[in-house]
């Protein structure tokens, strides 16, 4: 589920549930193998930006247009992302590659 989906179900995931961790943001970007600067070119944010957003403790800090610019990149690159409450095996939130289609 994006970001934009999430957020859209208010009434079942608080949006403070639906923000990115510094912690999922590094994962996602180990996953596809993304280093900062690229991660920065694709989401056109810049790269002191994505530094301090992955220095932030918990929750990323930042302006929500740029949080959802990276986001969008990330999943455009092929990760998915769990955020607290979502459905998941092992509980809590996480990242994934999303399933390529067969």
């Amino acid at each position: 589920m994006d970001i934009a989906a999430s957020l859209a179900m208010s009434s079942t995931l608080c949006w403070r549930e639906a923000l990115l961790t510094a912690a999922q943001m590094k994962a996602a970007r180990a996953l596809v193998g993304m280093e900062q600067k690229a991660l920065a070119e694709a989401s056109g944010v810049s790269l002191p930006t994505i530094q301090r957003m992955e220095a932030s403790n918990g929750t990323v800090r930042g302006v929500i247009e740029s949080l959802t610019r990276v986001i969008a990149a990330l999943e455009a690159a092929g990760v998915e992302f769990i955020y607290e409450g979502a459905t998941s095996s092992g509980g809590g939130r996480g990242v994934r590659l999303r399933r390529r289609p067969d």
